[in-house]
């Protein structure tokens, strides 16, 4: 995958997986931060408030910066950390996974325990519908009426998205511009004289 892209969740998944009497219930959730993830988890509890244990994962940020899990009470490492691995095998990010658990009354050992959390947590990803997105940078573009024609040429041809425009006494212009063609698509608009580029 380049650099400049990364995966999201466009439509939640749900996950469902079964183990001597016990059930575990998967949703993946799309996510814009870790405040969103902490309230999909506040409502997964309120929601299934009768479950022993409602654990998670979340990655956000563009680089997966922030990445969290929690085993909720379960033995350390046999849930939120399965949960955290399929979100990382997935590949995805601004994502928020949680497993709840109903008991069937029957211990079912650590490797049972993880085996369960990473099988529910991997079909609610699996089921999730997920979309690549590009790493965007916005270019601020300043120019006089007249070179407005080749300014709009070098956006259809570089085929930017057009954030803000602007047009007064001078022209001005916000593009988004894909982070590995910043170079090249910054230097069509510097080499046209009479424009201004800002980051």
């Amino acid at each position: 995958m380049a650099d400049d892209t990364y995966n999201i969740i466009t439509a939640e998944g749900e996950g469902l997986f079964k183990d001597k009497g016990s059930k575990f219930i998967a949703r993946a959730f799309a996510v814009s931060d870790e405040a969103e993830a902490k309230q999909r988890i506040a409502e997964t509890r309120k929601q299934y408030y009768d479950a022993r244990h409602c654990c998670y994962a979340y990655i956000t940020g563009t680089d997966k910066a922030i990445q969290r899990a929690n085993d909720d009470g379960e033995p350390s490492g046999t849930a939120g950390k399965p949960i955290l691995n399929q979100i990382l095998s997935k590949d995805v990010t601004n994502v928020c996974v949680t497993v709840v658990r109903y008991f069937g009354g029957v211990l079912l050992g650590t490797s049972g325990l993880i085996n369960a959390y990473k099988t529910a947590a991997r079909e609610a990803l699996d089921n999730a519908i997920i979309e690549q997105r590009t790493i965007d940078i916005t270019l601020k573009l300043y120019f006089g009426y007249p070179l407005m024609n080749e300014v709009m040429r070098i956006i259809k041809d570089a085929n930017l998205r057009t954030i803000t425009t602007r047009f007064e006494l001078d022209c001005y212009v916000e593009v988004a511009v894909r982070k590995g063609e910043l170079e090249k698509v910054g230097e069509r608009f510097r080499n046209l004289y009479g424009v201004k580029v800002e980051l």
